[in-house]
């Protein structure tokens, strides 16, 4: 399991001396008050410090951290860069500069196969900026995650997840509808022998996702499209980074 120097409550390497001094940020250090206290007063599972459920929760949200936040991947700390590939529901794995060419991030975790005009969300039009925006958008609160269940530890680790959030803000022109939204899946995290992250693997539907955005009646009130910059909307934790 990757090292714990450097931790914050529940991410490793985001000390302040980290955020000030040494770390390349892609819009400043993130901000995680307003996710943590969604995750704390929303979790259904409180695991024991150190155990293995407890130690894989901190890895992944130190790994969402990384390769959201950090704009240079030589500074990531959770993953062997070389080596590293990730897929979503049995696609093309994809190396850290094909993740880059989608737009990293959402655009990654929403790839689809369908048709153009029926794609709720295209990641082939948004950019990492604009998709960043969208959700935090949505979810102003941000969208925690948890670890459900531990089915194997490293080097090979395989779990199931949960992440939920509450839509306060509009998603696409259609409009807020402050219910909550969750989705569950199943993801395995492979470890080198420095117990890096080398291979990615999610398994979920993103049709629970989406479905529930899309349950707020459309608004032109929400087609204004936001700013070009938004700098504090850009460093607030969304997707549990």
């Amino acid at each position: 399991m990757a090292v714990e120097a450097e931790k914050t409550k529940y991410r490793s390497y985001l000390s302040e001396e980290e955020e000030v001094k040494n770390i390349h940020w892609r819009y400043g250090p993130p901000n995680y008050d307003l996710v943590d206290k969604l995750f704390e007063e929303g979790r259904t599972k409180i695991w024991p410090a150190g155990s293995l459920e407890d130690k894989v929760q901190r890895l992944v949200k130190t790994w969402e951290m990384e390769v959201f936040h950090k704009a240079n991947p030589a500074e990531y700390k959770t993953i062997d860069t070389k080596n590293y590939t990730v897929s979503v529901n049995g696609r093309k794995p994809l190396t850290i500069e094909e993740k880059g060419k989608l737009g990293g991030g959402y655009n990654v975790l929403l790839q689809t196969a369908l048709p153009e005009e029926f794609r709720a969300y295209d990641p082939a039009k948004e950019t990492m900026e604009s998709a960043l925006k969208v959700f935090r958008t949505t979810f102003p609160r941000g969208f925690a995650l948890e670890i459900l269940h531990v089915y194997s530890g490293p080097p090979v680790i395989v779990y199931k997840f949960r992440h939920w959030g509450f839509m306060e803000g509009p998603f696409k022109g259609n409009s807020p509808t402050g219910e909550m939204v969750e989705f569950f899946g199943m993801a395995i995290f492979e470890l080198n022998e420095n117990s890096k992250v080398v291979k990615v693997q999610f398994f979920y539907d993103p049709g629970q996702l989406l479905e529930a955005l899309l349950k707020g009646k459309p608004s032109d009130e929400y087609k204004i499209k936001a700013p070009s910059t938004c700098p504090f909307l850009l460093q607030q934790s969304n997707l549990d980074k």
